[in-house]
């Protein structure tokens, strides 16, 4: 490494040790990074432990998707359909779930429909629940729709989860 290493001792004294390595400093741009990345894991510790509805008919999917929010600390339960979304949204005491992942393209009722529906629920505490896509459509009109029908996010497959950190951090706080 091209660095030093010096010893000096005295008996009865005790000794006194002195490494010398050398190295370049990091640019500014690592620093940015480094505290980016302290910020991003210090949020994360604000989201850890909440409750997730996934509305996801593919059991490929589904499984890929609880593994990663599991994976940052997440509670995940699923539907597969907008029909079950809609019905356990229905059933279950207000603010069971932090948040709706709602995928678009699913059987017997789509996730629009689903959204709409639940968006006209009489407990005014779950029709304000968050609901974010999470979809295949991936372009710019389809994060319009999306938001027209009433979510508040978009996240497109195959999913990133750097994005989707983001954007559950910025919905659930």
């Amino acid at each position: 490494m091209g660095g030093t290493i010096d010893v000096e001792s005295e008996l009865g004294k005790g000794s006194k040790f002195t490494v010398v390595l050398k190295h370049h400093l990091a640019d500014e741009k690592y620093y940015a990074q480094v505290n980016e990345d302290l910020s991003l894991l210090n949020a994360n510790k604000n989201i850890r432990g909440k409750h997730i509805l996934l509305a996801e008919d593919n059991d490929l999917n589904a499984e890929i998707t609880i593994a990663l929010l599991e994976d940052i600390g997440l509670i995940v339960e699923r539907v597969e359909d907008g029909i079950q979304c809609v019905a356990k949204m229905e059933q279950i005491p207000a603010k069971s779930y932090d948040l709706i992942l709602m995928d678009i393209q699913m059987p017997h009722m789509d996730g629009y429909k689903a959204t709409q529906t639940i968006r006209q629920l009489s407990n005014k505490d779950k029709t304000t629940i968050p609901i974010t896509a999470l979809t295949a459509n991936a372009f710019e009109e389809d994060r319009k729709k999306a938001v027209a029908q009433g979510m508040n996010g978009h996240i497109s497959k195959p999913i990133d989860v750097d994005k989707i950190e983001k954007v559950l951090l910025s919905i659930l706080k």
